[in-house]
């Protein structure tokens, strides 16, 4: 369990989006929002969920991260519709923090996902004993690949053989690595 001062604010609030944990009424609104979208998970590390279910024990997993502190996860809440947009992460592992997250088609392309992840980069990057902050994606998801660098991440190479995603089939795929680390871009 990360030290107290390594846990993060529950709420995080920017120009245009709420963050807050998920709740288990936000299952419904996942799964409709991006879950279910092959589209959106084609580079993601599960397949779509086929029933709202799944997505239920996804938002129950996240929690339960809250209460154990092994993940601390956000939905993203457009802040003038309330709509959800989308989810982000970071999970603490001793002097590094990775980052994950996913956001409903209709807002690719509206940097929404920077605007969420910067106050967690920053944060993560000011807590004692934090040294890195990183990310894999996908060689082919250049919209992620995007997200990272926006956030001031470097490309540090790739990972052959990373990781299977499972969209594209059974074999595992390479993955670019980013990350940023203390003492780069004013940290």
């Amino acid at each position: 369990m990360p030290h107290p001062l390594n846990r993060p604010p529950a709420r995080w609030t920017t120009r245009r989006l709420s963050l807050r944990p998920p709740r288990l009424t936000d299952a419904r609104e996942i799964f409709a929002a991006y879950a279910q979208d092959p589209e959106v998970t084609r580079y993601l590390l599960f397949r779509p969920h086929r029933h709202v279910a799944e997505t239920t024990d996804f938002v129950r997993r996240c929690r339960a991260g809250w209460r154990t502190g092994a993940a601390f996860t956000w939905a993203l809440l457009e802040r003038k519709s309330g709509r959800l947009a989308g989810m982000c992460m970071i999970r603490i592992e001793g002097h590094a923090v990775e980052l994950a997250y996913a956001l409903a088609r209709p807002y690719w392309g509206r940097r929404l996902m920077v605007e969420a992840m910067k106050p967690l980069v920053a944060w993560a990057l000011n807590r004692p004993g934090i040294q890195r902050v990183w990310a894999t994606c996908h060689v082919r998801n250049t919209g992620s690949a995007r997200v990272m660098e926006r956030l001031g991440m470097k490309r540090e190479g790739v990972l052959r053989k990373w990781a299977v995603y499972p969209n594209l089939g059974e074999i595992a795929q390479d993955s670019c690595c980013y990350a940023r680390v203390k003492g780069s871009r004013g940290t």
